[in-house]
């Protein structure tokens, strides 16, 4: 007989750069190199919710891709858009059809959502937000792609973490770009 106990995983797949960053100083991102190899629809089949924080919900939740753009990124970007979206703000509330909105009680309700029928979630980010998740042991899975530039400068992935968390390699993948992918598991919760 089939568990059908199982949690589904919040799962903070991110590209950073080699020193750590998740974005330039002015917010630049054209360092990230996506690459095919790396089969990146195969993760957004893996999920069917994502978790933006206001920011990077107003940047990409509904972000479409210019005209003329490769069929595969049209493809990826129906994939992200077809999944349910909630958006974690202090400033900005309502329900609609692109998205939920989470005001307060983060913890509780994420722990109501992982105990739902479905597939993983996706924490999308910003920074604040995945500080915040990380505090409230809330990640399950870290999926950092590291590429292979150094920036010096911007914002870093972990900041103002309160406690050190222990977690488990569960794989390495190097592509031909240069990027290496590490898939750590959180064994807290």
């Amino acid at each position: 007989m089939a568990d059908h106990t199982t949690k589904r995983k919040v799962i903070l797949d991110l590209a950073i750069t080699l020193d750590g960053l998740i974005e330039g100083k002015n917010g630049e991102i054209d360092w990230c190199i996506m690459d095919p190899e790396m089969n990146f629809n195969d993760f957004l089949n893996q999920v069917d919710t994502i978790f933006y924080g206001r920011k990077s919900y107003d940047l990409w939740g509904q972000y479409i891709p210019k005209e003329g753009g490769s069929e595969t990124e049209k493809e990826m970007w129906d994939l992200v858009h077809s999944k349910e979206k909630y958006v974690f703000s202090r400033t900005q509330n309502g329900t609609g059809h692109e998205a939920i909105f989470i005001n307060d009680n983060i913890r509780e309700e994420v722990i109501k959502l992982k105990n739902k029928p479905g597939k993983d979630i996706w924490l999308y980010g910003g920074a604040s937000l995945i500080t915040t998740f990380i505090n409230l042991r809330l990640v399950d899975e870290f999926r950092l792609s590291i590429h292979p530039v150094v920036l010096g400068e911007g914002k870093p992935l972990f900041i103002d973490i309160k406690e050190r968390l222990n977690l488990k390699v569960l794989n390495t993948r190097t592509f031909s770009s240069g990027v290496v992918q590490i898939i750590y598991h959180y064994e807290g919760n």
